[in-house]
């Protein structure tokens, strides 16, 4: 009963960061239109955090339950999850038109490039939950929450804001109502809770695996960064002054900052 709890609390976390990305198609409603500027921020805000948020939070959190060579093992498969996650879906991009005109078996083919493109995102709240009820963190309805477990559950949240307003802007332009943003959004994160409880229910069962597991989740975080949010970033600002890498800096300034907190629990 305990453990099947412990799913739950992990199931709704994952839930949370899900739903965090409907966030994203809130602007919708007051504008029509979200600036580059603004949006280049926004990524370069996600990747400051979930850099810093990996590091800070994942590597230093593996170091103390293991050694670097139980980390760097994790590490190298985290990056290797995400490269082969974009040989699988590469020629299956999903276009957000998709989503507003897909029939049953389309939203199941979807689905499938998301839980391939999602599933890090996912994990890496699952793997921060490993010490759930172990004490030394935060009472919450009756569980002990890791201290590590709140900045990640918030660093995805935060880090899907702008993924969410990425999916809306071409469902606007096609006319798509505001309400049905928000679920598309949401829908573009769903496969989240469930790489969280997997990975939870994999370091709970395979301790001697938690230090890889928390390698395996930095890894895949921080090579998304790298091959995914940066290069989002200076597409959407290669319009601006100095091709937005002032409003770049800038977001991944302030995103290391606010997860900078982290190094010192």
């Amino acid at each position: 009963m305990v453990a099947l709890a412990n799913l739950a609390l992990v199931f709704v976390a994952g839930l949370l960061t899900a739903l965090a990305t409907g966030l994203g198609a809130l602007p919708f409603f007051l504008v029509d239109d979200v600036s580059d500027r603004t949006s280049v921020v926004l990524w370069g805000l996600a990747s400051g955090i979930m850099v810093a948020a990996s590091v800070f939070g994942l590597v230093f959190e593996g170091l103390a339950e293991g050694t670097v060579w139980g980390i760097v093992p994790g590490l190298l498969a985290g990056v290797a999850l995400v490269i082969v996650s974009h040989h699988v879906i590469e020629g299956w991009e999903v276009h957000p038109k998709q989503y507003a005109e897909a029939d049953y078996r389309k939203l199941l083919l979807i689905l499938g490039v998301l839980t391939v493109h999602s599933f890090p995102e996912g994990v890496a709240v699952g793997v921060s939950f490993a010490d759930l009820n172990f004490g030394g963190g935060i009472e919450l309805l009756g569980f002990t929450v890791p201290v590590l477990a709140a900045f990640m559950t918030v660093a995805i949240s935060i880090h899907n804001v702008p993924e969410g307003v990425a999916v809306s802007i071409p469902l606007r332009e096609m006319g798509v109502p505001r309400q049905r943003l928000v679920w598309w959004s949401v829908f573009s994160s769903l496969p989240q809770p469930v790489g969280a409880v997997v990975a939870f229910a994999f370091v709970r069962v395979a301790r001697a695996f938690v230090p890889f597991g928390f390698g395996f989740a930095a890894g895949a975080m921080i090579y998304l960064v790298v091959s995914e949010f940066i290069p989002e970033a200076r597409e959407v600002g290669a319009g601006l002054p100095g091709g937005g890498r002032r409003e770049l800096l800038a977001g991944l300034g302030v995103g290391v900052v606010v997860m900078a907190p982290l190094a010192l629990v």
